[in-house]
């Protein structure tokens, strides 16, 4: 059962949970890190915090009605409709944008979430299509 039909944001409680996990491993961990301390620390605290989650999801891409042979690998799919992506970069860019929009093109997914732990603050960007 979806309950956050009546929030102001799609997925609202689900982000919320999401990007608390993110902000307890950012705590933790702190910056400086390779991207994949912070999955592995990721999978840790959702696990914990009963968050479903899949791992490195490979996503398919059609292009004109025909599935390509390429596939996107999404660093998290969480509750089934929550594309996370994560970064530990000195800054998000363009591209990191463009990559977790077509992700969300490719699965027809609604809801992004790009998550950088490589600032001495943690940084996050709510995608929607």
């Amino acid at each position: 059962m979806d309950t956050d039909k009546n929030k102001k944001y799609l997925f609202e409680n689900y982000t919320y949970e999401i990007i608390g996990c993110c902000l307890e491993v950012h705590k933790e961990l702190g910056c400086g890190f390779h991207e994949q301390v912070y999955q592995e620390a990721l999978v840790v605290e959702m696990s914990r915090k009963n968050i479903p989650f899949e791992k490195e999801k490979q996503l398919i891409v059609n292009y004109k009605d025909t599935v390509l042979n390429r596939r996107y690998i999404a660093d998290f799919i969480c509750y089934d409709k929550i594309i996370l992506e994560i970064k530990a970069v000195e800054q998000l860019a363009n591209q990191h944008i463009a990559q977790v929009l077509n992700y969300l093109k490719a699965t027809d997914m609604k809801l992004g979430l790009l998550v950088n732990f490589g600032t001495t603050s943690l940084q996050h960007k709510r995608l929607v299509i």
